[in-house]
C-alpha cells in the first residue's frame, strides 16, 4: 500500500502543469572578469551552468566579431532620441529593456523603438529586486510589462529579461523561464548610469573600446549623456575593426 501511494503522488507531480520546484533563492549579482585585448570575458563555471540550465547568455559566439547592442531604459532623461538617431544613421539594431516607468511616460518612443526595428525587452514593471518577491508578484511584473509593450507598440511577442538591478536567484530564472522569458546578461558594462557623475564622452567611448571582445553583449544606460554623445564614433570604430551588430534574435538563433 505504501509503494501504491508513492507512486500515485509521483504520477501526480508529473502531471502536474508549470510547477515550480524548489530551488535556491540566494541572491546573485551579476558579475564577471572584463575582457581584455578583445579576449572575452569569463563568468565562472558555476555560472555557466547555471546560465545554460535555463538557457539565459551574456555573451556570444567568440569565434566571430559580432555585437549585440542593449540599452537598459528604467525611465527617460532625453537622450534616447539621440541614441535612436545614430541607430538609424548606422544602421544598427538594438534591444532597449524598460520599465513600466518608461513605457507610461515615453508611449511615443516607445512606439519609435519598435517603428525603426529594435526589440524592447522587459525589465520590469517596478525595477525591484526579484529574490525578495512571491512568485505570483515576478510573474506580474513580467506579464504587466508584455501586455503595455503589445499595447503601445504592437509589439506581438516578448521573450528577453534584464533582472533589475542585476540581481537574481536560481528561483526568480526558473519563474521566468517558465513564464516564457530567457535572461539576457551581458559581458561589457560600466559605471555610466549615475547622471550626476557623467564624465563626458571619451570616458564612455574609452571603456567600450577597452572591453571589447567577439561575441560581446554590450549593456549601455540610455539615461547616460556620455553614452548618447560616444555612440556614433564607438560604432563607426567597432565597425572599422571588423565587427558587425546583430540583434539578439541571431544570438538567440545560434544558441
Amino acid at each position: 500500500m505504501k509503494r501504491l501511494i508513492i507512486t500515485t503522488i509521483c504520477m501526480m507531480l508529473i502531471l502536474i502543469p508549470n510547477v515550480t520546484y524548489a530551488v535556491s533563492n540566494h541572491p546573485i549579482h551579476w558579475g564577471f572578469k572584463k575582457a581584455v585585448n578583445e579576449q572575452p570575458p569569463e563568468a565562472g563555471t558555476h555560472y555557466d551552468q547555471l546560465l545554460a540550465k535555463y538557457g539565459a547568455f551574456y555573451k556570444g559566439n567568440p569565434s566571430t566579431k559580432t555585437l549585440y547592442l542593449t540599452f537598459d531604459a528604467g525611465y527617460e532623461n532625453g537622450y534616447t532620441p539621440q541614441i535612436l538617431e545614430v541607430l538609424k544613421k548606422e544602421k544598427v539594431p538594438a534591444t532597449f529593456f524598460v520599465t513600466g516607468h518608461f513605457l507610461e511616460s515615453q508611449p511615443e518612443l516607445s512606439k519609435q523603438i519598435v517603428k525603426e526595428g529594435h526589440i524592447i525587452g522587459n525589465h520590469s514593471w517596478s525595477h525591484p529586486d526579484f529574490t525578495t518577491m512571491s512568485e505570483a508578484k515576478i510573474r506580474e511584473e513580467l506579464e504587466k510589462v508584455k501586455i503595455k509593450t503589445k499595447e503601445l507598440t504592437g509589439q506581438k511577442e516578448m521573450k528577453y529579461l534584464r533582472p533589475p538591478r542585476g540581481i537574481f536567484s536560481e528561483r526568480t530564472m526558473q519563474v521566468a523561464k517558465e513564464s516564457g522569458f530567457t535572461h539576457v546578461f551581458w559581458s561589457l558594462a560600466f559605471v555610466d548610469w549615475n547622471i550626476n557623475q557623467q564624465k563626458g564622452w571619451q570616458y564612455a567611448y574609452d571603456n567600450i573600446m577597452r572591453q571589447i571582445h567577439p561575441g560581446c553583449v554590450l549593456l549601455l544606460h540610455s539615461v547616460s549623456k556620455d553614452n548618447a554623445d560616444a555612440l556614433e564614433k564607438a560604432i563607426q570604430d567597432l565597425k572599422k575593426k571588423g565587427y558587425e551588430f546583430k540583434s539578439l534574435d541571431h544570438l538567440m538563433r545560434g544558441q
